[in-house]
């Protein structure tokens, strides 16, 4: 399905509230372009009415008083009143005559002495004339001022009800279209929760954060100014070609060439633009990846002295970025408003050639009003087509964003089908586990080993012997290739992920807080843990001591990463966390590892309230730390290659007791 479509079909999921959108643009739309006709109305009947034709009456209503008699025009005579003698008012150069006879042709006039000469063709007419004065004049225009200001109260009426129709629709589109990007952030955002981790192995936060901000803004322009100029001016563009083709169906005909015209514009626009928008989109992802990147690393940045560097590489994304910015503005500016200057100019010249050329014959007459009324509607005309193309920019960079937001939303999801294991005890055993993150790069080789419920195994070993693997193969963030893992007798493949995640607990080396309070970061906002049980669990791990001096206690502020807390109190929180949840396995991953001697002591306690009753399994470079556990396996290149407890290692004398010697040495030298 194309990206359009796809728009679209977001866009009908609020079709009621665009649809009454709609209807009152069209209703406004109808009301402001009746304000040509209205001015048509009042310039040929009303205004120039004085030289219609006129009879004799007796005095009334509408009738004229002049030289001892009474006139009224021809149209304000009731049906079956009688008429009298016919007269013309008639213009001539500034003046004005009454002539007492019916006015045969027409043509240019002038008056002298008594007489209206109207000469055409090369022949000439003379009718006796009598010259009025300008108040004549004015009293012969006096029963039109009513009707004119009726017809002036009614355009601004329909001025008032086109404005109140507008604002409504164009909050109605934004409305809509806010409701839309919303609707979408919270499916983008949702999606990516349901992606497997690989897939952020390979994609930087800051391209996924500029997808679901920045282009969904971008697509919000779409919804917020270009479809609703869009639908703005094609209500209008169709109602001011109904109103030409009612005044002129042959200059009508001429302006519709402005339609072909303008969609092979947008075709070869689009053609170029797209391409142009690809790159920036590109780049500002790029460049909100390497700002974030940046940020969350300033303290390295800034030890090792890379200001410079770092500096010019965001410089070369930057000028990329700001080069091909400025080529799609040469297109826009070389394009856009010099095409509708043309077509403008184009469209005149035809309308002067119709109107100066043709209309001058008899048999083609027209008038002043309807002049004005065409001239009016091509002005209006061009409104909405500069619209139209002044958004085509927004159109393309939209398309682009919206392209790279469902490119996101298309990822194929991590499929979680299987059994719901309501509670389980927490016998894990892997059997014969092969796994590779990369075809047959195999990271681990037939792990074999069984963890019993309430036991602690330990896993050691050197950066990339697997033990990380492990981990991320028992919370299912990948499936082996080989073997298989079960969980009290159940292969975790039949599991849902949900299921076998739900408990299971992890507390890693560098713990991750989120902002908000040291309770939420406990709870995580889980509405089955109460408060009573979280601060029960900080008590648990000891963390009493360490927080009771807060000014807000549990409820401190925690910001981002919890980068105002030490290493050893975010390691509590931590642990907290994972008791609160009560798993029936829990992961250590290095817990102690950055941990200062005064605070691992309170960590040692806490990781023991923690283990009771679990199995556990701790990532472990510090060996001292794992001295009372159960079993512990030691990897070497993705293989066991030793297995028993800290006794029976140190009896065999093999790897691990070297490192363990190793450690020991380092430790005797350092005190």
């Amino acid at each position: 399905m194309t990206t359009g479509k796809r728009l679209v079909q977001y866009a009908l999921q609020f079709k009621m509230i665009i649809l009454a959108a709609l209807a009152m643009l069209t209703i406004s739309a109808a009301a402001d372009l009746t304000g040509p006709f209205i001015a048509k109305r009042v310039i040929d009947v009303h205004i120039l009415g004085i030289e219609s034709t006129w009879h004799e009456t007796g005095k009334g209503k509408e009738a004229v008083e002049f030289d001892g008699r009474y006139y009224k025009r021809d149209r304000y005579f009731a049906s079956g009143e009688e008429k009298g003698k016919q007269v013309r008012i008639l213009q001539a150069g500034t003046k004005f005559v009454l002539v007492e006879e019916p006015v045969k042709t027409d043509g240019k006039r002038s008056y002298e002495n008594g007489t209206l000469t109207i000469a055409k063709n090369g022949a000439a007419d003379t009718y006796p004339a009598t010259l009025l004065s300008a108040g004549d004049v004015i009293k012969f225009s006096e029963p039109e001022l009513p009707k004119i200001i009726k017809l002036l109260g009614i355009y601004l009426g329909l001025l008032v009800v086109s404005g109140f129709f507008q604002y409504w629709q164009r909050y109605m589109l934004q409305k809509s279209a806010n409701r839309i990007i919303q609707k979408m952030r919270e499916d983008v955002f949702s999606h990516i929760q349901k992606l497997p981790v690989r897939f952020f192995d390979n994609l930087p936060a800051g391209k996924v954060v500029a997808r679901i901000t920045n282009d969904t803004e971008a697509i919000r322009e779409l919804y917020v100014t270009v479809l609703s100029t869009f639908f703005t001016s094609t209500i209008y563009i169709t109602g001011i070609y109904i109103a030409l083709f009612i005044l002129s169906p042959k200059m009508a005909a001429i302006c519709l060439l402005l339609l072909p015209i303008l969609y092979a514009w947008i075709l070869i626009y689009r053609k170029f633009a797209s391409k142009y928008n690809h790159k920036i989109r590109s780049r500002n992802s790029e460049i909100n990846a390497m700002v974030n990147e940046s940020i969350q690393g300033m303290n390295v940045i800034q030890a090792f002295g890379r200001e410079k560097e770092t500096k010019d590489d965001f410089e070369k994304l930057n000028i990329d970025h700001f080069k091909n910015q400025n080529r799609l503005l040469n297109l826009n500016s070389m394009t856009s408003h010099n095409l509708v200057n043309v077509l403008r100019n184009i469209v005149f010249v035809g309308f002067i050639w119709y109107f100066g050329g043709e209309a001058l014959s008899a048999s083609t007459a027209i008038s002043l009003g309807m002049l004005y009324a065409f001239v009016d509607y091509i002005n209006r005309l061009f409104e909405p087509v500069v619209g139209v193309v002044n958004q085509l920019a927004n159109l393309e960079q939209a398309l682009v964003a919206g392209e790279r937001v469902f490119t996101l939303m298309d990822e194929p999801l991590e499929e979680d089908n299987g059994a719901d294991l309501p509670a389980y005890n927490g016998n894990v055993r892997f059997n014969n586990v092969s796994f590779a993150y990369k075809d047959e790069e195999w990271v681990l080789k037939n792990i074999d080993f069984e963890a019993r419920p309430g036991e602690t195994v330990a896993l050691v070993g050197h950066t990339g012997s697997g033990k990380s693997s492990i981990m991320n193969l028992l919370f299912r963030f990948y499936d082996c290739q080989k073997g298989s893992i079960t969980v009290d007798g159940v292969d975790i493949k039949t599991i849902t992920r949900h299921a076998l995640r739900r408990q299971m607990g992890i507390v890693l080396q560098d713990p991750y807080l989120f902002t908000g309070t040291i309770a939420s970061n406990v709870s995580l906002g889980d509405p089955s843990i109460s408060r009573e049980r979280v601060e029960q669990a900080l008590r648990d791990v000891g963390a009493e001591a360490i927080f009771k001096n807060l000014e807000n206690g549990y409820d401190d502020p925690v910001t981002e990463k919890g980068a105002t807390f030490s290493s050893g109190q975010r390691q509590l929180i931590s642990f907290a966390r994972a008791l609160a949840f009560d798993p029936a396995i829990l992961i250590l991953d290095e817990a102690t590892s950055s941990i200062d001697s005064e605070t691992e002591a309170v960590i040692q306690e806490a990781m023991e309230v923690l283990k009771k009753g679990r199995t556990t399994f701790i990532i472990a470079h510090r060996l001292s730390t794992i001295r009372n556990a159960d079993q512990i396996l030691v990897l070497d290149k993705g293989q066991i290659v030793e297995k028993g407890n800290h006794d029976e290692l140190m009896e065999q004398k093999g790897r691990y007791y070297q490192m363990y010697q190793l450690q020991l040495g380092k430790g005797n030298l350092a005190g």
